[in-house]
């Protein structure tokens, strides 16, 4: 049966199946009904939750292992400054910089809290364990864990550890249907003043949308395209065809590897 043969009714209840949006609520006369409404509050209440949740750094470093992880911390002194400067995101903090290990390194990870460390620290592990497992081939630098990080602040990062392209895992500003989205960012010979152009992003990361094994293998595709043309952003099209996964790779890393 296709959407035009249901009759309205049918037709609401079918689209709210396949969609998060709040369409076809029920309502009490000229309001809503009370359900809807305190389920739209909760919402409210988890989207503001995880723009002010911090990121768990220990936490984060023992689910990604065993890649080894250094922990290192933006300008931002506090969250409001975080929200209220984003300039400060994007440089790391004095004295941060010596904490980095030097490379050269093909790729560096950075995992940092951005507008929703919740959605970091549900996605990123088996992201990052799926990407691990593409790469095999990769000398992949330890995993970077940004507190209070913008994306551009994977640009420093990288252009410290000598690697050739940074990637920064970030969480996507909440919205009223998914808290938890996950961003990846992509940069060619990373340093500071690069452009948004200059990027390739992969969005929407989160279980149920783009889930991480299916971003990891669009990523990996994008990396080894990304060496061979020397470059991100614009001019990196993204004509992947292959099926991408929903379930980890047989060949994932595991810890007791």
């Amino acid at each position: 049966m296709t959407p035009d043969d249901k009759d309205p009714k049918d037709f609401v209840a079918w689209v709210r199946e396949i969609t998060p949006a709040r369409i076809g609520l029920p309502r009490a006369g000229d309001a809503l009904s009370s359900k809807p409404v305190l389920e739209f509050r909760a919402a409210h209440a988890a989207a503001r939750d995880a723009v002010y949740a911090g990121l768990d750094g220990a936490q984060l470093s023992e689910a990604c292992h065993p890649l080894p992880c250094v922990e290192v911390t933006s300008q931002v002194q506090t969250r409001e400054d975080f929200l209220r400067r984003p300039d400060f995101g994007r440089r790391l903090a004095f004295g941060e910089a010596e904490k980095l290990p030097e490379g050269p390194f093909d790729l560096v990870i950075v995992c940092a809290d951005g507008l929703s460390a919740n959605a970091v620290q549900a996605n990123a592990p088996a992201f990052v364990a799926a990407l691990r497992a593409a790469l095999p081939d990769f000398e992949i630098a330890p995993l970077v864990i940004a507190h209070q990080g913008r994306v551009a602040l994977s640009d420093e990062i990288g252009d410290c550890m000598q690697a050739r392209l940074a990637l920064i895992l970030i969480g996507e500003r909440p919205g009223l249907s998914v808290s938890d989205s996950m961003g990846a960012y992509l940069t060619y010979a990373p340093r500071p003043g690069r452009m948004d152009s200059e990027r390739n992003c992969i969005s929407n990361i989160h279980p149920r949308g783009l889930s991480p094994y299916a971003a990891a293998d669009k990523c990996a595709w994008l990396i080894r395209e990304a060496l061979k043309l020397e470059r991100t952003g614009i001019d990196l099209k993204d004509d992947q065809q292959a099926e991408l996964p929903t379930e980890p790779p047989l060949t994932r890393i595991t810890r007791e590897q």
